[in-house]
């Protein structure tokens, strides 16, 4: 089994919510595709299609009210 990357979703600040919901959207793509090589060639291509910036922004977005909804029920909890 994998080394756990993701131990929490508990979050301090808006910030380091944000940094946290990077993490999960990284390793979607290194789960995806598993070779460094070939997503390094492919990044040459996709840093300059604005279209697939915006979807990684969009997925981004989407983990960070994921992570933003957690911390709110976690905290309600208390």
């Amino acid at each position: 089994m994998a080394e756990p990357w993701l131990t929490s979703l508990l979050a301090p600040m808006p910030q380091s919510g944000w940094e946290l919901a990077v993490k999960p959207t990284r390793m979607g793509v290194k789960i995806t595709q598993p070779s460094e090589e070939i997503r390094k060639r492919l990044r040459v291509i996709y840093e300059h299609d604005a279209d697939s910036l915006i979807a990684a922004s969009q997925v981004i977005a989407i983990n960070f009210q994921t992570i933003a909804a957690a911390n709110d029920h976690w905290r309600s909890q208390r």
